[in-house]
């Protein structure tokens, strides 16, 4: 007697399925340096990147801008007002042709209570950001300037995902990298050209990227 074989579960696509959202849903394309909210806006919405990419900055009291993060597609953002946040604690940029995906609190909380397969991935999507920050506080507070540097350009490469590397993107500019690793541009100059002198780098990446190779762990690990 013939066995059946196990139908296979295809993977939880949550672009497919906020695309059949109906209510509180709407989709906005944005250009490059277009600001998507701006830092003390009504936080009334989440979002969802569908293409492009997009960049979180903070300013403070005194005008000095850090960039809290830097997110690309499936990446959601403005999650705080699920927290009860009112007003927006950071201002979201496109750094790209960017289209996002934005849905009310009402709709987000809905779809939260009732479909256990994409409050599933949210949470865990909320879990792996939050482990990510924590990293970023303790590379922000105990490496050098050049090892936080080093870590950003191989998150940004995707190393240790899946075994794949992919070029940083044209766009990204020194003033971005340095935002986010909290020194100066011409700090950044600096390591990125010694990176380049020591091969850990490649400036003619597939598309015109920034090709980063597995050698700048070296940075990372060295003591």
């Amino acid at each position: 007697m013939a066995t059946r074989e196990p139908r296979r579960t295809l993977p939880f696509d949550p672009a497919t399925f906020l695309a059949r959202v109906s209510v509180g849903r709407s989709v906005e394309s944005y250009r490059r340096k277009r600001v998507i909210f701006s830092q003390g806006d009504p936080a009334d919405a989440v979002f969802y990147v569908q293409k492009g990419r997009v960049k979180l900055t903070v300013v403070s009291k005194q005008g000095k801008e850090a960039v809290v993060a830097l997110l690309g597609t499936d990446e959601f953002f403005g999650e705080g007002c699920l927290a009860g946040q009112p007003l927006r604690m950071s201002t979201a940029t496109a750094t790209e042709d960017t289209t996002v995906l934005r849905l009310l609190k009402k709709a987000m909380v809905r779809l939260l209570h009732t479909d256990p397969k994409f409050s599933e991935l949210f949470t865990a999507y909320l879990l792996s950001r939050n482990i990510r920050f924590e990293e970023d506080l303790v590379d922000q507070l105990f490496n050098s300037s050049e090892k936080r540097l080093a870590r950003i350009l191989l998150l940004l490469a995707h190393f240790g995902k899946e075994g794949k590397q992919e070029p940083v993107i044209p766009k990204i500019s020194q003033e971005t990298l340095a935002g986010m690793i909290g020194t100066t541009r011409s700090r950044v100059s600096h390591f990125m050209n010694k990176f380049r002198k020591l091969g850990f780098l490649d400036y003619n990446g597939y598309n015109g990227g920034l090709l980063v190779h597995s050698s700048l762990l070296n940075i990372v690990l060295h003591d």
